[in-house]
């Protein structure tokens, strides 16, 4: 099981620090840096972490005070120099709350039961091959076997199977909070695309039965590295 995390923290010594443990833990997996809580905010619109690395003493708004705003925050491992804030942080059900400076043992706890939570809840859902969506008066049932990829266009999506074209009032937020992620990655800031339904790949463009998706540069490396788990190379 992966974790995909976001690290937010306006000390770049911070997140250089707490960036350098997430790469020593092979199921994190980090989606990005944020130096405040509104930088952090416009990134949730595109990414639905498992966990967030969170400060507390930031500009504009406290990492507290905006995750006490989420409606369905993921899991929050808090990382601040001041322990005065622990309580307020265990009353908003963080996973765990790490002082500065933060050792790579205390780290590997927190993340650990971060992991454990995920996984014990994971093991709980029932995991459907399908989903619905509402398109005009239609409701439509959508296979994740036939989707080839969801594309956003502001308000709506563009869902995109094997045999037809679906338009729905949705965000594109909404429906990767649906999808799996062993099979789904999202490419573009516009695009989420199944896996298995890759043709071929040339430059920042893949190529389905259902037309191209494009990959964007900030994502490239993860997204090769995801979709090319099986290739029959070395690098040279």
């Amino acid at each position: 099981m992966k974790i995909k995390c976001i690290i937010t923290d306006d000390e770049p010594f911070a997140v250089k620090g707490i960036k350098s443990y997430v790469e020593k833990v092979d199921y994190l997996e980090l989606r990005g840096t944020c130096e405040n809580a509104l930088q952090l905010d416009a990134m949730l619109k595109l990414e639905t972490p498992d966990l967030l690395f969170l400060d507390i003493e930031m500009p504009h708004i406290t990492g507290l005070d905006y995750l006490a705003s989420l409606k369905n925050p993921p899991l929050v491992i808090i990382t601040s120099a001041y322990e005065k804030y622990a309580l307020k942080g265990y009353e908003l059900s963080v996973i765990d709350y790490l002082l500065k400076p933060i050792s790579l043992d205390r780290f590997l706890k927190a993340v650990q039961k971060a992991f454990d939570y995920l996984q014990a809840n994971t093991q709980k859902e029932i995991k459907a091959d399908y989903f619905f969506i509402k398109t005009g008066q239609k409701i439509e049932r959508i296979s994740l076997a036939e989707l080839v990829y969801v594309e956003s266009m502001q308000n709506y999506v563009k869902v995109q199977t094997l045999t037809e074209t679906h338009i729905a009032h949705l965000t594109l937020k909404k429906v990767m909070e649906l999808l799996p992620s062993n099979q789904f990655i999202q490419t573009h800031k516009s695009y989420v695309l199944n896996i298995d339904k890759v043709k071929s790949i040339e430059g920042n463009e893949i190529a389905t039965e259902k037309g191209i998706v494009p990959i964007s540069k900030l994502w490239r490396e993860a997204v090769l590295e995801k979709i090319l788990q099986h290739k029959l190379w070395s690098r040279e």
